[in-house]
């Protein structure tokens, strides 16, 4: 799906975090039979969110939603303004690459991402991220909320990932009665751009086991 602002969809202001959550909810519901859900980072919290507000989700792979735990990514303070300078000043691609640089992503894993057909995309979407970055930071994550979840839940983690996606990825599995992880050996965070093979052997692993 096209989250709000990106690709095809529209957009509502002021933005809401938890609009995010029920519009996955409400796509979910409007599938008819079983439903499988596969998201990435922000995408990923948003459906880890939605399976609250409904029960017809009957598996979840997520890839290392991004929370704040005791581990955090310390952005300099001027960061967001700098990056909403350039985009008033026509300039998203080098915002992007910007905020890349200060969130300590590997050179070469950028530089894999600007290779693939859809990095236009994602520069196009640039201005949605300030405020994906803001509501991660103000997430607030209770453990209680999600211990009668019994969606099965698996969690796929890059073994060269970031400390936060780590941090964050184990405290849910904890948190999670019916999750699990699995490790991507050598992946960093955008492992369905730098293993896809991989990814999509574990994807159909888990989907179609009958369990």
């Amino acid at each position: 799906m096209d989250r709000r602002g990106r690709g095809q969809s529209g957009d509502t202001l002021p933005y809401v975090a938890e609009h995010e959550f029920e519009d996955v909810a409400a796509l979910v519901d409007s599938i008819p039979g079983t439903v499988r859900v596969l998201r990435h980072s922000y995408g990923a919290l948003c459906s880890l969110e939605a399976t609250l507000l409904t029960p017809r989700s009957h598996k979840l792979i997520l890839n290392e939603p991004p929370m704040y735990t005791t581990t955090d990514i310390s952005y300099p303070e001027d960061s967001l303004d700098r990056y909403d300078a350039l985009l008033r000043a026509g300039d998203a691609e080098r915002a992007l690459l910007m905020l890349y640089e200060v969130g300590q992503t590997p050179a070469d894993e950028v530089h894999m991402l600007q290779s693939q057909p859809n990095w236009q995309a994602r520069v196009a979407a640039a201005h949605t991220i300030p405020r994906e970055v803001l509501a991660v930071r103000d997430y607030a994550a209770d453990p209680a909320r999600f211990r009668s979840m019994s969606t099965p839940i698996l969690f796929l983690l890059g073994g060269e990932t970031l400390p936060i996606y780590t941090a964050a990825t184990q405290a849910l599995h904890r948190w999670l009665p019916h999750s699990q992880i699995v490790v991507l050996p050598g992946q960093p965070h955008d492992a369905v751009v730098t293993a896809p093979d991989l990814v999509s052997r574990e994807v159909l692993h888990y989907f179609l086991d009958a369990a």
